[in-house]
């Protein structure tokens, strides 16, 4: 049986890439800080289910939050931040993490 591919790779990778940001690591998360402010935590999801990450949002919370009274079991919105849960077979699409990371990084960096 082939292994499972881990859908936090591609997300890790390019948060790990962009300017300033520090790699480390929170509970049982890695979590991605420029100085001491959090641009994304990712890792293992609830009770080891799946996977999370977590983003800090601003003009993306209204996504995020229709996300979240569409698909209340993947999507949570809390004080301004956002965080998703996906597996390998319904892993987070490319164009909500690749913007809301964006968006995440702006406010540490900003």
């Amino acid at each position: 049986m082939p292994a499972t591919r881990d859908p936090t790779q591609a997300l890790k990778k390019a948060a790990a890439a962009l300017p300033e940001v520090v790699e480390g690591c929170s509970c049982n998360q890695s979590s991605y800080k420029v100085g001491k402010k959090a641009v994304l935590y990712v890792g293992p999801g609830p009770k080891g289910v799946g996977f999370k990450a977590m983003f800090k949002l601003d003009d993306s919370l209204g996504e995020a939050e229709a996300y979240a009274e569409a698909e209340p079991d993947r999507f949570e919105v809390g004080k301004g931040w956002a965080t998703a849960r996906f597996t390998a077979e319904k892993p987070l699409p490319k164009k909500i993490w690749g913007r809301w990371l964006k968006e995440s990084y702006a406010l540490a960096s900003g």
